[in-house]
C-alpha cells in the first residue's frame, strides 16, 4: 500500500536561517585568520536587534559587528520597511573565552588524538531516490525555495508596476513543503502535494479605508502570487530535474501558495530566530534520524558537527558503492575520547545479497577514522568553509572549490582562501569500498 511522506525547507531570510549563517559567517572570519580557533556561537535576530552570545578561544580579531550587517544586507533585509535592515538594527556582542575545562579535553600534543568536544551521538543518512542521494521531498523543497531566492535577486518575474518600473514584490522569508507519495516499495510514485509560503510586498493599495476594500486588495495580491508559483516558480524548478523526476509531476497535485491569504510581515520583525532551530531542514527532513545536535556556529571540534558530516560521507558512498539502496549510520562519542564509542547500521532491509548491518558497521571501523582529528583532515575542515552551509541544507549540495575574501577595516590587506565546499559530500571511497566488500 502506497504511503505520503513530507519535508519542509526554509529560505535564507526565514529569522532562524539568518541566525544561523550570522553563526557560521562568524565562525568563517575566526577560522579564515586562526584555523586553529575553538568557536561555538549562538545568535538571536528579533525586530531591529541581533544579540550573539557564545565561547571563542582564537588567536584573531573579528569585527563582528561590521560582517554581521553586512551578510543580512546580502539576504537582502536592506530596507526599514523590513523593521530589519541591516544598516540600522544594533548588534550586541556576549562572546567570551572559551571554558578551560573543555579546553583540556579536546586539545592533545598529538592532533590525531584530540578529544571529542562533547558526548553524543551523530546521523548520517543516503538513500538512492535522488542523484545526490538525498530524500526527494527534501531535495525539491530546498530547490523550490533556491529557485525561488534566484527569482527574487533576478527581479525579472513575479514583479509589479511602481511608478512605471517593473519591481519584484518578493521578500527574503519564505518556506516550502513538499510531500510525495511512496510506492510500498519505498520508490516514489507521484508529487502529491506542494506549499509554498513566500513574503511579499503590499503591492496592491485599496481603493480606499474600508475592509471591504482591504480585503478585495489582499485577494488580488494572493491571486498574482499564486499565478506567479504556479506559472513561473514550478516550472523553472521543474526544468531542472532529471527525467524520472518531471514524469512525478501531474495536473493532480495539491498546491497551497500563501495559505494565510497574506504574508507581508515576515524575518526576524515577525518572528525571533535563533541558531540551531532547523536541524530537521538542514540535515534529511525527517529521514533517518538525527541526534539532535544543531551544526552552525561550531568549529569542527565539536562533533555534533563534524561526526555527522563523516557519517553523512560514509552512508553516501555506501550507497553509492552499491552496499546498500538506504542506509543509516550512527556514530557516538564521550567527551574527551577521540575513539567512537559505537558505530551502527541500518539498511532498512536494502543490503546487497548476502551483507548483514552488524557486518557493514564493521567494515566502516575498518575503513574509517572517526577520530574527530582525523575527520577534520579527511574533510578539510578547519578551513572557513561553513556559511554557505546555512541555508538549504548541510547535506546534498554540490562539492566545490572556491576562493573566499575576507575584509576588515582593521586591517590593511584582505584575506584570501581557495576552499574546498561541502567535502563530505564528495564519492572519493566509493572504488575503496567496492573492493573491501566484493562488489563489482
Amino acid at each position: 500500500m502506497s504511503y505520503l511522506f513530507t519535508s519542509e525547507s526554509v529560505s535564507e531570510g526565514h529569522p532562524d536561517k539568518v541566525s544561523d549563517q550570522i553563526s557560521d559567517l562568524l565562525l568563517d572570519e575566526f577560522l579564515a585568520r586562526d584555523p586553529e580557533s575553538h568557536v561555538a556561537i549562538e545568535t538571536l535576530c528579533t525586530t531591529g536587534q541581533v544579540v550573539v552570545a557564545g565561547e571563542v578561544r582564537s588567536d584573531a580579531y573579528v569585527d563582528i559587528h561590521s560582517a554581521t550587517r553586512n551578510l543580512i544586507k546580502e539576504i537582502g533585509y536592506d530596507r526599514g520597511a523590513f523593521r530589519f535592515d541591516g544598516d540600522s538594527l544594533g548588534i550586541l556582542s556576549a562572546i567570551h573565552e572559551q571554558s578551560g575545562d573543555i579546553n583540556r579535553g579536546v586539545a592533545r600534543g598529538e592532533k590525531l588524538e584530540q578529544g571529542a568536544g562533547d558526548q553524543g551521538m551523530m546521523f548520517g543518512y543516503a538513500v538512492d531516490e535522488t542523484e545526490n542521494l538525498m530524500p526527494l521531498t527534501l531535495d525539491l523543497a530546498h530547490l523550490l525555495l533556491r529557485e525561488l531566492s534566484d527569482i527574487r535577486r533576478e527581479g525579472k518575474e513575479m514583479v509589479y508596476y511602481r511608478k512605471g518600473k517593473l519591481k519584484t514584490y518578493l521578500r527574503p522569508d519564505s518556506k516550502s513543503q513538499v510531500t510525495v507519495e511512496y510506492n510500498d516499495d519505498r520508490t516514489p510514485k507521484r508529487i502529491h502535494t506542494i506549499v509554498v509560503s513566500t513574503q511579499h510586498d503590499d503591492f496592491i493599495t485599496p481603493l480606499d479605508d474600508s475592509d471591504q476594500a482591504r480585503d478585495r486588495a489582499d485577494e488580488e495580491m494572493l491571486e498574482k502570487i499564486r499565478k506567479d508559483v504556479k506559472e513561473v516558480l514550478l516550472p523553472r524548478v521543474i526544468a531542472k530535474l532529471p527525467e524520472n523526476v518531471k514524469a512525478l509531476f501531474d495536473d493532480d497535485i495539491v498546491l497551497h501558495v500563501n495559505p494565510t491569504g497574506k504574508f507581508v510581515l515576515g524575518g526576524p520583525h515577525a518572528d525571533t530566530g535563533l541558531t540551531g532551530r532547523k536541524i530537521i531542514v538542514d540535515t534529511y527532513g525527517g529521514r533517518g534520524a538525527h541526534g539532535g545536535g544543531a551544526f552552525s556556529g561550531k568549529d569542527p571540534s565539536k562533533v555534533d558537527r563534524s561526526a555527522a558530516y563523516a557519517c553523512r560521507h560514509i552512508a553516501k558512498n555506501m550507497v553509492k558503492a552499491g552496499v546498500a539502496r538506504e542506509m543509516l549510520v550512527q556514530v557516538s562519542y564521550a567527551i574527551g575520547v577521540a575513539s567512537p564509542v559505537s558505530i551502527f547500521v541500518d539498511t532498512y532491509g536494502t543490503a546487497a545479497p548476502g551483507l548483514t548491518d552488524p557486518e557493514i558497521a564493521e567494515k566502516i571501523k575498518e575503513l574509517f577514522d572517526l577520530r574527530p582529528g582525523a575527520i577534520e583532515q579527511e574533510l578539510k575542515l578547519r578551513n572557513p568553509i561553513y556559511r554557505e552551509t546555512a541555508a538549504y541544507g548541510h547535506m546534498g549540495q554540490q562539492p566545490r572549490t572556491v576562493t573566499k575574501r575576507f575584509r576588515s577595516r582593521y586591517e590593511t590587506e584582505s584575506i584570501e582562501r581557495e576552499v574546498e565546499l561541502f567535502t563530505w559530500e564528495k564519492t572519493d571511497r566509493v572504488d575503496d569500498i567496492k573492493k573491501a566488500f566484493g562488489l563489482a
